[in-house]
């Protein structure tokens, strides 16, 4: 049977079946906060494209370089060279 839970008031860490109650609702709380600052995050980023669109930049084309940038330098060469060389083909196919 769990502990008994204390008189309120009084913070006890409880355990329930091995697991330590005050332990997991810090975790639990940390993760809620991290996943709020996620969205506020996305939020911003979201704004930034629609900035980015309404001074004239591709939208497409700006996620297609942060996508490459945040790539390393030498699987990007390699990518390139490959596209190259499927791009020679297509057109002497």
């Amino acid at each position: 049977m769990p502990d008994a839970l204390p008189p309120q008031g009084h913070a006890v860490n409880v355990s329930v079946n091995g697991i330590a109650a005050d332990r997991l609702r810090s975790i639990v709380e940390r993760i809620e906060r991290l996943h709020e600052e996620r969205k506020a995050l996305a939020q911003d980023v979201s704004d930034l494209f629609k900035e980015a669109k309404s001074a004239g930049f591709d939208v497409p084309a700006l996620r297609a370089l942060i996508r490459v940038r945040a790539r390393d330098p030498g699987e990007v060469e390699e990518m390139e060279a490959l596209v190259e060389i499927y791009k020679l083909a297509l057109e002497r196919g």
